[in-house]
Formats: structure tokens, C-alpha cells, sequence
């Protein structure tokens, strides 16, 4: 598919030069490079988008394989991933302002894969040469596999855990050495956006409420659809126990079911001296939590299922990044393989420690172990987030589930303005907004 693309810009490049009256002397490329050589001596550009912070380990990185191809030349272009794939998906993968190697989630594959956006790699085989994978097509590394081509390579695991403030634990009196029950709790010791679904589909899974899957048939169907008798027990319970937590933070005035304010006011509240105990976040925010609570020695992290709500542990996703190589790219054997081979080393299980240092990437490739040695919070992270993805569900990777996020969201913060009288109002709610969404499918 991606093919088709690039023999589309390769015959208009053709058509263009015909019509300029230019001749292919020197080695020059369609793209206005020169490649007179092959093989690793080859001349060829390519741009890698990278974080602001991750610059300092993409350019250890670069100087690696500069080793090996010592005529690439390889530019930085310095951006958010988001950022980069707004780009692209306002664009086109021609737009040079879109990098030749990029990162991205697991859930935009599919989106990037409609667009024609990715070419395709030798994914089995670049396994095979970084290593330490159990089960690559078991793993992240079939997530990116789209009719039987590999489209991204697999970066990093993610998970969320719990961060705890140690001294508003012990002043509340709530023992983090084992589960913490947060039905058990007050509403505003464990603090967390549940309206936005990243943080409400832990909740969901606790209660294996499907909020949008395929059925046997192939037939798109979601549990939130269902008449509250419908519903299991463990359902029922799980929506009276985010009932009875809107319904303190609303008595209280709270800012938490605020969708602008909620971020800052659970970030006041974690504070040492606050009311929250537990903070939910993924890996990545370790260096922002550990500011808030003042110091690593005031700072301890526990897996996200030690965190359960009606004695269900919360379970997220096994979340995950992977790294693509732009479509453009797919037709120049020499600089695919100068891209793969960034890709490698980006992920090099000898490299995990200082990967994890610039860009909080988590690998699959390796174990635990690897990390010993590494700043001991960092380890207690990194160990958190293995633990929690081991119990962590697969994530939906498909383009319709996009539809669920403002569905789920848009439902739960209804009920300020709703005021629903009980649980099973206050799931109408989400029933409602749930048929809409069905019904657009």
C-alpha cells in the first residue's frame, strides 16, 4: 500500500524532470541527494525527530551508526512526537518538515497505516539483531503489524503506577505496603482524573467492562451500551463507586471534575501536607512527581494494581511506543537501511540504562536486571511498571476506539450538570453517550 505511494512520487519526480528537460548525470536521486555508491559507504540524508530532551542519547546514537555509515548524514529535527504527528497528519509523508525516522504510539498505528504514512520494515530480522525479546510477534512488536507488514518497530512498555507521598500517608494513617482500597479511602486521598479515559479505562478493567471491542462475529459492540440490570455485579459496584466519588468532590466543590483545573489541583493536593496519598501516572512524570513531594526519600512507588477499587486491582494497558520510518523512505534500499539501523540502536539492550535517563523509555527487550546500578527511584519506577504490565490488558488498537475517549469523558463530567440522584442515573449517563457513539459507527 505504502508502495503505491512512493511509485506515485516517484513518477511525478519523473514527469517533473522530463518536463525541465533534466538528465540523471552523477548518481542524482529523485529526491536531489547523490548515491554514486552502495551498501554502507552509501552517500545518504536523513532526518530523526527527537524530543528536546532526548537529544543528548540520540546523539550517542548518531555517532554509533556514523560508525558504521560513515557517508550518512543525519540531522535532528527537534520536536514533540505529538507535535511531529500533527504535522504529518495535516500534511503528507512529503512534507520535509516530517522526519524520516519518528516515534509514535501504538494507537496511532492504525491511523498512520490508513494514511499511507509508514513503510514497511524488516521488523523479524531487526529483532533478531538487537535481541532479548521473548515473543516479538506475541509482544508490543505485533501491535505493529498491519496485514502482514511490520510498520513500526516497538520503542518502549508503558503502564501507569502510583506514586505515594510517604509523609501524607503516614499522617492519614494508610499502610502503601499493601493493596490500597480506594472505596475504603476518603475521595480526595487517592486523587485522579477518571473522567479522562486514560485514567477511567483502570477503572473499566477492573470490572471487565468492554467499553468498545469486536464480538465473535467481527461486529463492534460496547458493555456500556447495556441496561443497568444488564450489567454484572462487579459493573454495578464499579459505577456506584464512581458515583460516591463524583458526589464528595461535588458536595466539597472540588476542582477534580474540573477537565482545566483537575491537573493542578491534584498536583496541590500531593504536596507534602495535602490530602492525596496516591498520585496515578505513568513512568514518565517521575521527575515532576519527585518535585512535588520535595525529595526521592518522601517518594515511593507501588504498581497500579496495588491500588483496587471494590477489591478489583485497577489494571491499565500494556502501553507502547514504537518507531517508524517514513513511507517516502521505503523505495531507497540505502537509506532504509541507514534508518533501520538507528532504529537498532535507539533500542540496544546495552543501551537501556541511558535511554531510560533522557527519555523515561522503558524496553521490552530486556529484563529488570538491566536497570541494576541506575538511581534507585528510577529503578523502583522502572520495576513498578514491569510489575504492572505484566497484569496489564492488551490495548485496543483499532481506529473506532478513538470515538471513546470523548464519549467516557464527556458522560462522566455530565453528571455536575445532571446531578444524577444515584449510580444508576449516573450510568445512564455514560449509557446514553455510549448509544451515540454506536450509532455513528
Amino acid at each position: 500500500m505504502k508502495k503505491l505511494l512512493v511509485t506515485l512520487l516517484v513518477a511525478a519526480t519523473t514527469l517533473n524532470l522530463v518536463a525541465c528537460g533534466s538528465s540523471n548525470k552523477g548518481g542524482e536521486t529523485s529526491e536531489g541527494g547523490t548515491n554514486e555508491t552502495t551498501g554502507n559507504d552509501a552517500k545518504v540524508e536523513l532526518t530523526v525527530q527527537v524530543e528536546e530532551g532526548w537529544v543528548p542519547y540520540y546523539e550517542q546514537v548518531k555517532e554509533t551508526v556514523v560508525g558504521k555509515y560513515p557517508n550518512a548524514d543525519i540531522k535532528f529535527i527537534t520536536t514533540g512526537s505529538f507535535d511531529h504527528l500533527d504535522v504529518l497528519d495535516a500534511s503528507d509523508p512529503t512534507n520535509p518538515d516530517v522526519a524520516d525516522v519518528f516515534a509514535l504510539p501504538a494507537d496511532r498505528l492504525y491511523g498512520l497505516a490508513n494514511n499511507n504514512a509508514l513503510a514497511s520494515i524488516d521488523a523479524e530480522t531487526m529483532a533478531a539483531n538487537v535481541g532479548g525479546f521473548k515473543d516479538f510477534k506475541g509482544g508490543l512488536g505485533g501491535n505493529f503489524n498491519v496485514d502482514g507488514e511490520y510498520l513500526a518497530f516497538p520503542y518502549n512498555i508503558e503502564t501507569l503506577i502510583g506514586y505515594v507521598n510517604v509523609a501524607n500517608a503516614e499522617a492519614a494513617g494508610i499502610d502503601f505496603s499493601k493493596p490500597i482500597e480506594i472505596t475504603s479511602v476518603k475521595a480526595d486521598q487517592i486523587l485522579t482524573t477518571v473522567h479522562d479515559c486514560w485514567f477511567g479505562v483502570a477503572f473499566a478493567n477492573s470490572a471487565n467492562l468492554e467499553l468498545l471491542g469486536h464480538n465473535d462475529a467481527g461486529e463492534l459492540y460496547s458493555d456500556a451500551t447495556k441496561e443497568w440490570s444488564e450489567l454484572t455485579e462487579d459493573q454495578q459496584k464499579l459505577f456506584t463507586a464512581l458515583y460516591d466519588y463524583w458526589k464528595l468532590h461535588d458536595t466539597n466543590k472540588t476542582d477534580l471534575w474540573d477537565k482545566e483545573a483537575a491537573g493542578g489541583y491534584i498536583e496541590e493536593q500531593f504536596k507534602t501536607g495535602g490530602t492525596d496519598v496516591v498520585k496515578i501516572d505513568g513512568p514518565w512524570a517521575t521527575t515532576g512527581v519527585k518535585d512535588l513531594v520535595g525529595d526521592a526519600s518522601n517518594l515511593e512507588i507501588i504498581p497500579l494494581t496495588n491500588v483496587t477499587v471494590n477489591g478489583k486491582p485497577l489494571t491499565h494497558w500494556k502501553g507502547g511506543w514504537g518507531l517508524g520510518v517514513n513511507a517516502r523512505v521505503e523505495e531507497d534500499a540505502d537509506k532504509m537501511a541507514v534508518a533501520q539501523a538507528f532504529i537498532e540502536e535507539i533500542v540496544n539492550p546495552a543501551n537501556a540504562q541511558e535511554l531510560f535517563k533522557y527519555t523515561g523509555k522503558i524496553l521490552e527487550n530486556v529484563e529488570p536486571s538491566a536497570y541494576e546500578g541506575i538511581d534507585e527511584l528510577e529503578k523502583k519506577v522502572i520495576d513498578a511498571t514491569y510489575a504492572g504490565y505484566e497484569q496489564a490488558e492488551n490495548r485496543p488498537l483499532f481506529t473506532e476506539w478513538g470515538s471513546v475517549w470523548d464519549s467516557w469523558q464527556n458522560a462522566l463530567l455530565s453528571w455536575s450538570s445532571t446531578q444524577p440522584k444515584d449510580a444508576e442515573a449516573a450510568y445512564n449517563e455514560v449509557k446514553a453517550s455510549f448509544e451515540a457513539m454506536m450509532s455513528s459507527f
